[in-house]
């Protein structure tokens, strides 16, 4: 096939097998946010660029080397999404949504675009379910966000594989104070840093303590540590949301060195990751962004908000085998008519048991066929049972059931009673 007429390297179809578990998840995760109340909004994919350039910060990975950034038409530079935040909060700011002190706790969903390596669980085009809340300072409505997806991941049956990751990054003065010190310790030992941290040096120092080198780990054992730099109102911050993830009987390991990729983050940073998905163990990440919306035009604002990629979070459920049963069968029933008079029977009693039984996966065979092609592609289905109407179940308005999945015998049920024997039994 043409190299053109294949989708981009990391750009990837997601099939028709591989939908029901998208589905699922996502309605999970809707449904979780609906019962805490929070509202979805849906933001365009595409950006002026220099939102994410004054937002995410023009020295960072992102926007250095890895965002789809392209001149329309009109000379506009714009910029496929790499993050929703940024986004969203030009929403709130564009609709006024924040303004007056109003709260908004907010959710969207969609894919994101980074131009990055493609490996097992990063792609170009992710996919990510975001959450941001606005006008809301304490520590409580940061302890509600991982109090929540701590409930997703038991409803998910993924909660032993993951592990909850906390710090506190305090103010952007504190961070200012910790920078320089960072930077005094580092630059007295700058030929024993690896090749991308003295890059960062200059540019984005906290982002070292992330390194994955080993030599720049070893020498960052006795750095500075940004907890002895706290301000005491991000200190008092934390404490409280521990002292509220302590009584919420949530497990967490404190991270000095987690600082999170982007620029605008302040005071809480968490991460909840895996180790059973390789190198790509982040699963879900956030943390507060006080000084984002000023930082955008708006006036002073609280926001806490964060972002789950669904890509690595449904290979964790295979992974871990927690795929249900109802999720892998996409079909319940699979109809088989044989000879005009019963397909056309068979169309009105399929329609009726939609009626009768909302939620029905009822799949009415098509193409006619022999009884044993028919049969065969009700098999194929991964249907409970295959419904059988011919010519003498017309004549006594009784319909054929037979279980496909177990040894048990075909039974022949009237129509009027159809739907009753079927919800005992689907």
């Amino acid at each position: 096939m043409s190299k053109t007429l294949q989708a981009i390297r990391g750009m990837n179809d997601i099939l028709p097998e591989q939908t029901p578990l998208w589905r699922y998840f996502e309605g999970r995760v809707a449904s979780l946010l609906d019962g805490y109340g929070y509202r979805q909004i849906r933001m365009p994919i595409v950006e002026f660029t220099e939102l994410f350039k004054r937002s995410i910060g023009e020295v960072t990975d992102i926007v250095e080397k890895e965002m789809y950034t392209f001149e329309d038409r009109n000379g506009d530079s714009l910029t496929l999404r790499p993050e929703g935040t940024a986004a969203c909060v030009r929403a709130v700011l564009e609709h006024g949504l924040a303004g007056g002190g109003q709260t908004q706790k907010l959710w969207y969903i969609g894919p994101m675009f980074r131009h990055e390596r493609p490996q097992k669980g990063r792609y170009r085009q992710f996919h990510q379910i975001g959450v941001e809340v606005f006008n809301i300072d304490g520590p409580d409505i940061d302890a509600e966000l991982i109090v929540l997806t701590w409930r997703l991941w038991g409803l998910l049956g993924i909660r032993d594989a993951v592990t909850l990751e906390l710090n506190s990054l305090g103010t952007s003065e504190a961070r200012a104070r910790y920078r320089e010190a960072l930077v005094d310790y580092l630059s007295a030992r700058a030929e024993r840093l690896d090749e991308d941290s003295r890059r960062r040096l200059a540019s984005n120092p906290l982002r070292i303590l992330d390194s994955k080198v080993a030599e720049t780990q070893a020498l960052l054992v006795d750095a500075p540590k940004l907890a002895d730099y706290l301000d005491e109102e991000s200190r008092v911050h934390f404490e409280g949301l521990k002292a509220r993830l302590d009584a919420a009987g949530i497990p967490y390991v404190i991270n000095p060195k987690l600082v999170r990729g982007l620029d605008y983050y302040s005071k809480t940073v968490f991460e909840w990751v895996t180790d059973k998905l390789g190198a790509q163990g982040t699963v879900c990440a956030g943390g507060r962004y006080d000084g984002l919306v000023e930082q955008m035009g708006g006036k002073p604002t609280p926001g806490v908000g964060f972002a789950m990629g669904i890509e690595r979070l449904v290979l964790l459920i295979e992974t871990l085998d927690q795929v249900p049963a109802e999720i892998a069968r996409q079909v319940d029933l699979y109809l088989c008519a044989f000879g005009e008079p019963a397909e056309l029977a068979a169309l009105a009693l399929a329609e009726r048991l939609r009626d009768q039984l909302p939620g029905l996966r009822l799949q009415l065979n098509a193409g006619g066929g022999s009884f044993k092609s028919q049969l065969k592609k009700a098999d194929k289905s991964g249907a409970l049972y295959a419904l059988v109407m011919g010519e003498d179940e017309l004549a006594r308005q009784v319909v054929g059931c037979k279980p496909l999945r177990d040894d048990s015998e075909q039974q022949n049920i009237a129509w009027a009673a159809l739907a009753e024997h079927l919800a005992a039994r689907i």
